[in-house]
């Protein structure tokens, strides 16, 4: 179903109430480049830091490249502050021409018409299509039967390791590549042989007062036994309390103070392993350059498969279209080339750490030469995003959540199935309150 082309009052304030209230920004103002047929487009993105300096020559390659139009950026701080401006500048029909959405977190606005769907067609007439995008990450795309996102990368969870330390500890084979492990015994045995040549920890993983960095292991092990957690519209929480306390406990086992420090929160961890103290990291992607910049001698790959099924906890940064009332064709049809341009080049996006979704790119030559990058790739074939709801994915408070219930499992091992049972009740009393959005449900699910 498309969701209509003009809001309601009521749309609208349900929109202020999706983005946490905050005053309306004006719109932006679209026109040509004084002195030129070059029409300026406004795109927003909360990209800061290393990513941030990739963006920016990225925009810079585009624009250099054609004179139908030259992007102008603006860069909101991430999470709320950022969601919370986009949501009301497209509740207001008066939104930049493009900007950048977590995949995760489209569910949530597209019901209401905050977002307005792609068009397929023209996407295909630019080469992007089905078959220029692994497949989970094409089908996030859509809500419904429309696609409202187009994903520029994934950024999965993964395992760093230094190859230095693990070198040592002999858990290498004859490519430097970390040895296979396909169970979660093969694995803890395989870190503690590694505790016994790191001056620091085997594992560094840091989890302290961060419910995201909970939900990205968690759910990745979860999603690892087949499984998914389903989050249906006025139901209740699908959960395999089984596969979810096993889960749990495993990440519980990890956190002896042997293999991981049993207290640690990310930074701590993040240096740690920058410092070459311990064998392995658990983090994202958007640690490459922090490794790099610490001149570590370290490679990457998947989180172990230790429950039969390959999957990766991942999001992507994709490109949405906020709602615009009275959208200009011409200035539409030159975003959908701004996004085409973007995919294809796309390389540099790799550099920074990110997966690109665009296949032409990850299957290049070019790419099977950089590394870690090529080593983490297949990643995105089997990545797993978080639960389809509209209060779920990045920069909600969903991970906060989960984080809250199960933070004492880990920090002083207390009784993992009753955690995932104070999860799942604070998930219900959420799937009981109405879309902000779409408040009567009117949406298709």
């Amino acid at each position: 179903m498309t969701p209509p082309l003009d809001l309601s009052r009521r749309q609208f304030l349900a929109a202020a109430s999706l983005a946490a209230g905050t005053a309306l920004l004006a719109g932006c103002a679209p026109g040509a480049v004084p002195g030129s047929a070059t029409q300026t487009l406004q795109f927003w993105h909360l990209l800061s830091g290393g990513d941030g300096v990739t963006m920016s020559s990225m925009l810079d390659k585009v624009n250099s490249a054609q004179s139908a139009f030259r992007i102008r950026p603006t860069v909101l701080a991430w999470g709320t502050p950022y969601y919370t401006k986009l949501a009301m500048a497209g509740a207001g029909g008066r939104a930049p021409d493009v900007a950048i959405m977590h995949a995760t977190r489209t569910v949530g606005w597209a019901p209401g018409g905050l977002l307005d769907p792609w068009d397929l067609d023209r996407l295909a007439e630019l080469g992007v299509d089905d078959s220029t995008f692994p497949t989970p990450i094409w089908e996030k795309g859509f809500v419904g039967e429309n696609m409202y996102s187009v994903a520029l990368d994934a950024h999965p969870f993964v395992l760093m390791f230094n190859t230095d330390v693990c070198d040592a500890a002999g858990v290498l084979d004859s490519d430097g590549r970390l040895q296979e492990t396909n169970s979660p015994e093969e694995f803890l045995d395989q870190l503690r042989t590694v505790s016994g040549t790191a001056s620091g920890h085997a594992l560094s993983y840091g989890y302290l007062g961060d419910g995201a960095q909970m939900w990205r292991l968690f759910y990745g092990l979860y999603a690892q036994h087949g499984l998914a957690i389903e989050l249906p519209v006025g139901g209740t929480a699908v959960i395999d309390k089984d596969a979810a306390v096993e889960s749990l406990t495993f990440m519980q086992t990890l956190l002896d103070g042997e293999i991981a420090a049993a207290q640690n929160d990310y930074g701590s961890a993040i240096a740690e392993f920058a410092t070459g103290k311990s064998g392995m990291l658990m983090t994202g992607v958007w640690e490459l350059r922090t490794m790099q910049a610490a001149e570590l001698p370290f490679d990457a790959t998947m989180i172990p498969t230790l429950y039969g099924t390959p999957a990766v906890y991942a999001d992507s940064h994709s490109f949405v279209l906020p709602h615009q009332t009275n959208a200009d064709p011409a200035r539409r049809d030159l975003t959908y080339r701004f996004v085409a341009d973007m995919l294809k080049g796309s390389f540099d996006w790799a550099e920074a750490g990110h997966i690109p979704a665009y296949l032409p790119v990850t299957e290049s030559p070019e790419y099977a030469d950089l590394i870690p990058q090529a080593h983490y790739a297949e990643a995105a074939q089997h990545v797993v995003y978080d639960p389809t709801a509209w209060f779920t994915g990045s920069g909600s408070n969903f991970q906060g959540e989960f984080g809250a219930a199960v933070q004492g499992v880990l920090l002083s091992g207390d009784d993992p199935a009753a955690a995932i049972d104070r999860f799942e009740e604070r998930v219900n009393t959420l799937l009981r309150q109405p879309n902000p959005a779409d408040p009567e449900g009117t949406f298709g699910s």
